[in-house]
């Protein structure tokens, strides 16, 4: 058995690409197969197949008696982004270093579709839900990485994705493809389309699950069908949901069976048909993949290799402080580490019902995997800095809300299975605090502290709250509660700046502010918060500044683009004000049309033909232009027009108060 720390790092160590790469140019079938990887959001693995109850999913249950079907499958941690980080790289979140959603895999990782890619593959992808946007680094590689619900949605359903796949396979080429399709239905809220929220009134989670298996087919039987050469099929589900198992709701918080057992199917060329009893981990799907792609066997699923499959659940860890948890699974035993050790007999109880506790006679590498195992670093793991707005709103909207700040750890924090009766209020206080509904979430995160009180991130929104609301002593009071929890926290200190930002003592948060910065550079709540009041103080220079590094951090609405513009040409800094007027034209955005300005200063940095074409976009209704029209007749002689004469007349008949002076005194119209 090779050594669990290098597993857990290195179990998919990149190797030379071996494959023969197929011609692109001629109509013979490739030598390798085309192949789709399918991923079923949120299903759990008695939710779907031949031995689900109560529901019929014929489409993944044809799949599975065409192939190898895992009946102990386990994802790597029951959220989404980690989860599909795992399934494209072939690592453990220990090796690929996303333990919880809105993070970004760094391009250190290599992806499958980089491997394909350089193996002669067609690559193309299909995501249904903007936790997998192209932000968060999957994208790579991908000829098509089709992540964008209609309208600005957060999320849109199988039959949306499944045409879109569809009608990429209609084109004709000859290469193979590689393609991914993400399916995200069984997501809470969960709202089946008919015939299906009829047939599982009673169990609308089992309905979003059937209507997905139907599309399913749709797509199976498209690729099949459409892509060249021979066929490989994978379909897995990224974790699965708690549905009050345990206590437990939905998933992300617990390592218990209801979220980490998950379906997993095989099909293709040497996969013989039948199921497999031995444990396994859906990072191994990367290893299938490039197995069949002629690239490396090592580790495939079309071998028997057997494992310690290991997994963990770190966002209470992460985001509250409680204790990490992992897992370690062989044969049929399963341990859980999270201060104290669980241990189960999966076969006798696979409900995970008996503790059998430390004393359990446990596989030999069980307790080394559990121990080897590298718990995170609360500062390393945090939510990027530069994550906009937008994204936190869809992020929000999917019900994946990220802590405020990183917690303190402690020896004697909580087991996370000890604090199930909290995981729904604080879900609920943290999705009242991202809809700006503090009066409402301030007795939830009270409710919270009142049963943990050394939770820092419920302490600063419960003090944020109180800011927002303009509760000055019940503010101040929680800010001085998080400065006890943790007295070096630089997110205390960023918060307490913004509360005082906000209020009458606005100059006192400058310091904080400064010295927030100087230790994070990148902290873009203080970087607005210090340009608005360096503005306030009338010193433009120093705000422009700080809103020029604001930009290179994160996207820039049209609205903050055209200010930025305003800023930059009250100071006179010409080309920081066109390329500011511009990026905000280009956005499209109602009121960002800045094209009198964008005129104004073409022209004086003398490029007239640039200024030209802005000012002839000023309409008539528009208030500038008369100014406009007086601007434009001056280009028109500087640039010798022939119909310069009748420009500076319309600039005379339609000249206001201000830009008849200066017609007057023009020397360019005598």
């Amino acid at each position: 058995m090779p050594r669990i720390a290098t597993l857990i790092v290195a179990l998919a160590a990149v190797s030379g690409c071996t494959g023969t790469k197929p011609g692109g140019s001629t109509a013979q079938a490739p030598a390798h197969p085309s192949i789709l990887l399918v991923t079923l959001d949120t299903t759990r693995a008695d939710a779907i197949g031949p031995e689900a109850q109560g529901i019929e999913t014929p489409s993944f249950s044809a799949l599975a008696a065409r192939g190898r079907r895992f009946r102990q499958a386990y994802a790597t941690v029951p959220e989404t982004l980690p989860s599909h980080s795992s399934i494209m790289t072939g690592l453990y979140p220990a090796g690929h270093g996303i333990h919880e959603n809105a993070r970004f895999l760094e391009s250190r990782h290599p992806v499958l579709a980089e491997r394909l890619k350089a193996a002669g593959y067609r690559t193309a992808a299909f995501v249904s839900s903007f936790v997998l946007s192209r932000r968060f680094g999957l994208q790579r590689s991908f000829d098509v990485f089709d992540d964008e619900p209609q309208q600005g949605a957060s999320e849109r359903s199988a039959a949306d994705t499944t045409g879109r796949a569809l009608a990429y396979l209609s084109g004709v080429n000859p290469q193979p493809v590689f393609m991914w399709v993400h399916y995200f239905d069984p997501h809470a809220p969960y709202t089946p389309p008919e015939p299906f929220r009829s047939r599982y009134a009673a169990r609308p989670y089992l309905g979003e699950v059937a209507a997905m298996d139907q599309q399913l087919g749709r797509l199976v039987q498209a690729f099949e069908s459409s892509a060249p050469g021979p066929i490989a099929i994978v379909v897995a589900a990224d974790h699965g949901e708690g549905l009050g198992d345990h206590g437990e709701t939905q998933h992300g918080n617990l390592l218990y069976q209801s979220t980490m057992h998950v379906p997993l199917v095989v099909v293709g060329p040497g996969v013989p048909s039948g199921t497999i009893d031995a444990p396994v981990s859906t990072r191994r799907i990367f290893h299938t993949v490039l197995d069949w792609a002629g690239i490396d066997p090592a580790l495939s699923l079309r071998g028997t290799q057997q494992e310690v499959v290991l997994g963990e659940a770190m966002k209470p860890f992460l985001e509250y402080g409680w204790q990490p948890q992992t897992m370690a699974i062989a044969g049929q035993f399963k341990g859980i580490q999270a201060g104290a050790l669980e241990s189960y007999d999966l076969a006798a109880d696979p409900k995970e019902s008996k503790n059998l506790g430390a004393g359990a006679n446990l596989p030999v590498g069980m307790r080394k995997a559990l121990d080897d195992y590298p718990v995170p670093s609360v500062t390393a793991a945090r939510t990027p800095e530069n994550l906009d707005e937008d994204a936190r709103r869809r992020l929000a909207s999917l019900g994946y809300i990220g802590a405020t700040a990183p917690p303190v750890v402690r020896r004697d924090a909580p087991r996370p299975a000890d604090m199930v009766r909290l995981f729904d209020v604080i879900e609920k206080a943290s999705g009242l605090f991202v809809q700006e509904r503090h009066a409402d979430a301030i007795p939830l995160f009270e409710r919270i502290l009142a049963d943990d009180p050394n939770n820092l991130d419920a302490t600063l929104r419960l003090a944020t709250s109180h800011s927002l609301l303009g509760h000055e002593p019940q503010a101040l009071d929680a800010f001085k509660r998080a400065s006890r929890i943790a007295p070096q926290s630089i997110d205390v200190r960023t918060y307490l700046a913004l509360h005082l930002a906000r209020g009458r003592d606005w100059h006192q948060a400058v310091p904080l502010l400064e010295q927030v910065i100087s230790e994070a550079p990148e902290r873009l709540v203080a970087i607005d918060a210090l340009a608005a009041i360096r503005e306030r103080e009338g010193n433009a220079a120093a705000a422009l500044a700080l809103r020029r590094k604001a930009r290179t951090l994160r996207p820039f609405s049209a609205a903050e683009l055209v200010h930025l513009g305003d800023l930059a040409m009250s100071l006179q800094q010409t080309s920081v004000a066109i390329d500011a007027f511009e990026a905000a034209r280009a956005a499209n955005a109602a009121g960002s049309q800045r094209n009198l300005e964008l005129g104004v200063l073409y022209l004086a940095d003398r490029k007239l033909n640039e200024a030209r074409t802005a000012l002839d976009r000023v309409r008539p209704s528009d208030r500038g232009y008369p100014m406009a029209l007086f601007k434009r007749a001056q280009v028109s002689v500087l640039l010798n027009e022939p119909d310069r004469a009748a420009r500076i007349d319309a600039a005379r008949r339609h000249a206001d108060t201000t830009t008849r002076e200066l017609i007057n005194r023009e020397r360019l119209f005598r």
